[in-house]
């Protein structure tokens, strides 16, 4: 249980930003952070190091991954293949009700934006993605497919924190892409929600390399 709770204390310093992509982290600065007990960090890092969260460096201690562009591509490839996968789940088992209160709430955040050009919206609209992607994955109701999703949803909140976070300058074209595949979930057609998120997440890996769209 300790070792447990240790493990997920990291990943949640990961997701939120705590622990930044690149830099060296101690043990005990784990202790610290996460209030959990030496042996019970030691015990967990294997796992996390198994997940690709962390690496042992020899001599030097423990590093968070830089965003390389391996480390970048396996993350969204992977994200693609397991997001594509639960549209048929989602459009079958996520109530209608839910995909037309996101299309109200996207379509208000664009108001929102065009007249404010507010962070807060955009930081609004930044955790409504990530809960309606997550969403998606826990419509298919499997829960291997579930933990394998989470670590690797930690990883595409490592890249999105550090390059491609939901600002009043990129709102507009993200909730455009969201749009384009939550109106045809609310319709039934999954074929064309599925060929909009594959763009969606087409467009964020592309970004996420350094390109431009």
């Amino acid at each position: 249980m300790l070792k447990r709770a240790a493990y997920e204390r990291i990943l949640e310093l990961l997701d939120q930003g705590a622990l930044v992509p690149g830099t060296m982290v101690s043990q005990r600065e784990l202790v610290e952070m996460t209030g959990a007990t030496l042996g019970s960090i030691r015990e967990a890092i294997p796992r996390l190091e198994a997940d690709g969260l962390l690496q042992t460096l020899p001599k030097r201690g423990l590093m968070v991954p830089s965003l390389d562009v391996a480390f970048v591509r396996d993350a969204y490839e992977l994200r693609l293949i397991l997001e594509l996968s639960a549209i048929g789940a989602a459009v079958s088992r996520i109530p209608k009700a839910t995909f037309a209160d996101w299309i109200a709430q996207h379509e208000h955040f664009l108001e929102d934006i065009r007249a404010n050009s507010d962070q807060d919206t955009a930081n609004a609209m930044q955790k409504l993605d990530w809960d309606m992607h997550a969403a998606f994955i826990g419509s298919k109701q499997n829960a291997l497919i579930a933990k394998v999703y989470r670590v690797n949803s930690v990883k595409i909140h490592m890249v999105v924190q550090s390059q491609l976070q939901v600002t009043p300058f990129n709102a507009e074209r993200i909730a455009g892409e969201h749009l384009a595949f939550l109106r045809p979930m609310l319709s039934g057609d999954v074929s064309k929600a599925e060929k909009a998120l594959e763009k969606h997440i087409n467009n964020s890996l592309h970004l996420a390399l350094g390109g431009k769209l």
